[in-house]
């Protein structure tokens, strides 16, 4: 799969590597492209101490740039050579491990120097800090509440002195942008206290002060809600140093650790294989149902299940570096990415800025009176379009994180709402990816179909592996009947054996049953290869040193694949398309079942991106559902990707849309908040439109003072912000 970077070569953690935040797909490209306000927080910076592969730096910021020491921190340990950062921005102190055979210090000393850190966007969001907001939003309204009683010749100086922050503002964006709202605004208070009336001049301060505090505060309320998501990993994990196992901390594991990792755990790291035999669960990397088995050499991804047996494992990727741990850095990233229609609302507001000021002039010019022309320019469209938007996305974000779904960004919610076309994976996306029996074949007539269950499943029901429980599961059903037998003997990633009536009894792979223990399976050959072709799993079952027979396995649908499918059409989607590897006859099957449009079967792995690839040339804005490392083309190159929650990591890294919890209903739901996001992002933008529209339509006829004017647009684009803000709510099926 040469398209996948990484996916040829013999360590598979390579293709985590190639695969870092902002990148998650070929179509976002607002995430991948380089934004402009990168730059180096460090104005300079010293070595203190030096170690091999160790430095200790004391460093100095931009003076009034915000400092955000987690976006340093990864952005230092992820140049070349590095092992680890900290960052004590309280001791202004920088501490870098590193690795001497792939850097130097002095090199490693000019790239740290030269960093350039994006911005995280709460520093984006809130460019005054919220105590410089309360702090203005007290003077002007003790000055508003008090400026009576000051001496008449102290009344201007501090209305003037009170509107400062407004002033400043007003003058940086006519020098750096030109004609803003900030423009306007100052021209409204400049205006009133020009004539004297200085109740205008500091209500309208007061007013911008508190409406400034309260849509900062709603969007870093939208900024907070969103980070509560991060769910970093703080679980115990098993390491050995020189020999002896200890419990330690998985943020504590270093590049080198040995990491133990036995049935039932998760493999914390990306690596090689040092010593031991496991089964381990690839379904959510592979699409196959059937653990896969690892031994010495081999390489194993984080996130991957041992099912049975021990590993003792080398760590070459570790901490957020593993593809694992970058969902987390979404949640950071995906709060800069824009979609098209906040960037059309900010074009907007920015076009209706001379429009106002226009508007103002026309009404003085026709009138002859300061006051409208004041009254006029309280009133602009700028806060509510450019806030409320984004406001939206991210409420909208919070609350499909919430349901267990996580969007990469206010774009992906866009595109999401925009897609015609599903298409979906097959294995461990409509089925479940879990085995259950369908057939039970004896090949002595002694014995029963059922007969083979129970005994399969009577020295399988103490062994977790996946085949055993279903086999287990099986049994129960039909409520089968108990052998006795002597004690079971467990054949890491081969089977079980046991002895049942003085007779040797084995059930597992082929391998095991016939290679290992000399049982012959040939003449039975033509319902095994029949069973094969339908795409199933076997189990053999040896017993007295012939084949009593097979057990076949395979992966369920899901239950709620077809009442999803159904919602989605009614949430617009016109079509949708199934792709497979598996056979076509057991896909035709599958497709008919579901009420599928089309299918496509027998694929490889970049047959996939293949058929993606011709319908977005066609004109469809596709939206993949996928699982699998071989799934990860096919979710970069969609309209928009969306990975399962058992998903391999790559796929999830490629995906726009992660699941966080394995319901499938989920790919409906995350559609449903898409498009309820959207039709509240229009919505707003309509009662932006029409309430501003009447407040300035008021004020150009003179029916609205300067202060009824400032209170009526800042009001009005407080409750839009907070009905942004608002949930979006699932409607019950």
């Amino acid at each position: 799969m040469s398209s996948l970077p990484g996916a040829a070569a013999p360590n598979p953690s390579a293709a985590a590597t190639d695969a870092t935040p902002g990148a998650s797909s070929s179509n976002s490209s607002n995430s991948s492209s380089t934004d402009s306000s990168e730059r180096s927080p460090f104005v300079s910076m010293r070595v203190v101490h030096r170690l091999p592969g160790r430095l200790r730096l004391r460093f100095k910021t931009r003076t009034g740039a915000a400092f955000q020491p987690r976006q340093v921190q990864l952005a230092i340990e992820n140049l070349p050579g590095v092992v680890d950062a900290r960052v004590n921005p309280a001791a202004a102190s920088l501490i870098v491990r590193f690795d001497p055979a792939k850097t130097d210090a002095g090199s490693l000393c000019a790239a740290i120097r030269h960093l350039q850190v994006r911005p995280s966007p709460s520093a984006r969001s809130a460019p005054a800090p919220a105590g410089e907001e309360m702090r203005a939003l007290l003077i002007s309204g003790g000055l508003l509440l008090g400026s009576s009683l000051l001496p008449l010749p102290l009344r201007m100086p501090a209305t003037l002195a009170a509107a400062l922050p407004v002033f400043g503002e007003a003058v940086d964006d006519l020098l750096q942008r030109g004609i803003t709202s900030h423009v306007l605004e100052a021209l409204a208070i400049a205006i009133s206290a020009l004539r004297r009336d200085y109740t205008a001049a500091n209500a309208t301060s007061f007013m911008l002060a508190l409406g400034e505090y309260l849509e900062h505060s709603i969007e870093r309320r939208s900024d907070d809600l969103l980070k509560q998501l991060l769910r970093p990993d703080t679980g115990l994990v098993w390491v050995e140093e020189d020999g002896v196992e200890r419990q330690i901390d998985s943020a504590g594991i270093a590049v080198g650790a040995t990491v133990i990792v036995a049935a039932g755990a998760t493999v914390p790291v990306d690596g090689t294989v040092l010593g031991g035999e496991a089964l381990i669960n690839e379904a959510a990397m592979t699409g196959e149902s059937e653990p896969v088995r690892k031994q010495r050499g081999d390489s194993v991804l984080s996130g991957t299940v041992v099912e049975e047996g021990r590993l003792r494992v080398y760590a070459e990727h570790v901490g957020h570096r593993t593809a694992a741990a970058r969902i987390a850095d979404y949640v950071e990233d995906s709060l800069t990415a824009k979609s098209q229609a906040q960037l059309g609302a900010a074009r907007l507001a920015d076009r209706l800025v001379p429009a106002v000021l226009g508007l103002a002039g026309t009404t003085w010019l026709l009138s002859g009176d300061w006051q409208r022309a004041a009254a006029v320019l309280q009133a602009d469209y700028s806060c509510a379009l450019k806030l409320a938007t984004p406001v939206a996305f991210k409420a909208g974000m919070y609350r499909s994180g919430k349901q267990g779904i996580l969007f990469k960004g206010g774009d992906v919610v866009e595109r999401l709402a925009e897609a015609d076309t599903f298409v979906f994976d097959k294995t461990g996306t409509l089925t479940t990816g879990l085995l259950a029996v369908t057939d039970s074949i004896t090949f002595d007539p002694n014995y029963s179909a059922t007969d083979l269950i129970d005994l399969a499943a009577s020295v399988e029901e103490h062994y977790f592996h996946p085949l055993a429980l279903a086999v287990v599961e099986a049994a129960r059903k039909h409520q089968g009947r108990h052998f006795d037998h002597k004690e079971v003997e467990f054949i890491a990633a081969h089977g079980v054996a046991s002895v049942i009536d003085g007779q040797r009894i084995v059930v597992g792979s082929r391998h095991f049953v016939e290679e290992d223990e000399g049982i012959p399976v040939d003449a039975q050959r033509a319902v095994l290869d029949r069973l094969f072709r339908e795409g199933k799993t076997l189990l053999y079952i040896g017993f007295g040193g012939r084949l009593l027979g097979v057990i076949a396995l395979k992966d369920q649908l899901r239950e709620s694949s077809a009442a999803t499918l159904a919602r989605l059409r009614r949430l617009g989607v016109r079509r949708i398309v199934m792709l497979t590897g598996d056979h076509r006859a057991r896909a035709a099957e599958l497709a008919e079942q579901l009420g599928i449009d089309e299918f496509h079967a027998e694929l490889l792995p970049e047959g996939k991106a293949e058929i993606v690839a011709r319908m977005t040339a066609a004109g469809a804005r596709v939206a993949f559902v996928g699982d699998g490392i071989n799934d990860a083309p096919a979710l970069a190159g969609a309209h928009v990707g969306i990975a399962m929650q058992r998903g391999a990591d790559l796929a999830r890294l490629t995906a726009d849309v992660a699941l966080l919890e394995d319901h499938f209903e989920r790919v409906a739901d995350a559609r449903e908040l898409a498009v309820a996001t959207m039709q509240r992002i229009d919505n707003n933008f309509r009662l932006t439109v029409g309430a501003n529209t009447a407040i300035l339509a008021a004020a150009a006829f003179g029916k609205l003072s300067p202060i009824a004017s400032s209170v009526l647009h800042n009001g009005s684009t407080i409750a839009i912000l907070l009905n942004a803000l608002r949930s979006v709510r699932l409607r019950p099926e």
